[in-house]
């Protein structure tokens, strides 16, 4: 138990400084600006453009549906990318060589996402409410719906992030997990009310967890009168805890399955293998 705990501790201590080299690191944290940046702007500039059917700036609810969004993106493809990285140079297989050293490399990396998901939620949510006008954030209940969509939400992408990241076996492959949910967000409802697409479109699109964290955050953050414009006119908070719910299930079930099948086939040798394969490839 003593060996778990301290497992528990250096997986905290670890996660605490992979997040402090994020925003310390230009490399990582210029991107982030400009990403973030962009985003703004555009909802800037759709902040007169109405939602259809309302009189509700579009702007607005894309502020809001974009904070789902970076709950969705970074659970699943910076959680999935960073095992892949890791796994390719070696870090994964330092982690393994060490008493319970998977444990807490896992906590470290679920700390270090979550920390830059929350700020992000945060540097996205406090400019916002100043640029943008209209979000229901007066009540207890507009709160808690907030907490709970976030929790689950978390639940729900960061073991799957964890899965992808282990069936990618480089950073150069990791980057279809990019590629692949970019193209989920856009039949998200993230930037356009869900109901304008076309119906087998809705349907893709409610498979998979980012439409219900843009759902859950729009239901927590946007007055009532905007479930208008939603599937069946309503926030569906129940489907939500559902499907997260469901996601959070399987990936709690597969995720310690596939990590550690992926970590007893690491070794020295196939880390080698790997490196010159990449180096092959800048060749």
């Amino acid at each position: 138990m003593s060996a778990w705990w301290t497992a528990v501790r250096a997986g905290f201590e670890r996660g605490w400084i992979e997040l402090k080299q994020t925003y310390t690191n230009a490399d990582s944290l210029i991107p982030t600006v400009i990403v973030l940046a962009g985003f703004i702007l555009v909802m800037l500039i759709t902040r007169r453009t109405v939602v259809p059917g309302t009189h509700f700036s579009l702007g607005t609810t894309m502020l809001v549906s974009l904070i789902g969004m970076n709950v969705g993106v970074n659970g699943l493809a910076t959680m999935g990318a960073l095992l892949a990285t890791e796994r390719e140079d070696g870090t994964l297989l330092r982690a393994k060589a060490t008493p319970n050293g998977m444990a807490g490399y896992l906590i470290g990396k679920i700390v270090a996402v979550s920390g830059v998901i929350v700020i992000g939620v945060v540097t996205t949510f406090i400019p916002g409410s100043f640029l943008f006008h209209g979000l229901a954030v007066g009540s207890a209940t507009a709160w808690l719906t907030l907490i709970w969509v976030l929790a689950l939400g978390l639940v729900a992408t960061l073991p799957m992030g964890a899965v992808l990241g282990s069936l990618f076996p480089s950073a150069r492959s990791a980057g279809l997990i990019t590629l692949a949910i970019g193209g989920i967000t856009a039949v998200s409802g993230i930037f356009y009310p869900i109901t304008h697409l076309p119906q087998w479109l809705q349907v893709i699109g409610q498979v998979f967890p980012l439409y219900w964290l843009g759902l859950g955050m729009r239901s927590a953050l946007l007055p009532v009168s905007l479930a208008s414009v939603e599937i069946g006119h309503s926030w569906r908070h129940l489907a939500t805890f559902g499907v997260l719910g469901a996601w959070a299930g399987a990936g709690l079930l597969v995720a310690p399955v596939l990590l550690r099948r992926m970590a007893r086939h690491e070794s020295g040798s196939a880390v080698a293998a790997r490196r010159e394969k990449a180096m092959l490839r800048v060749q």
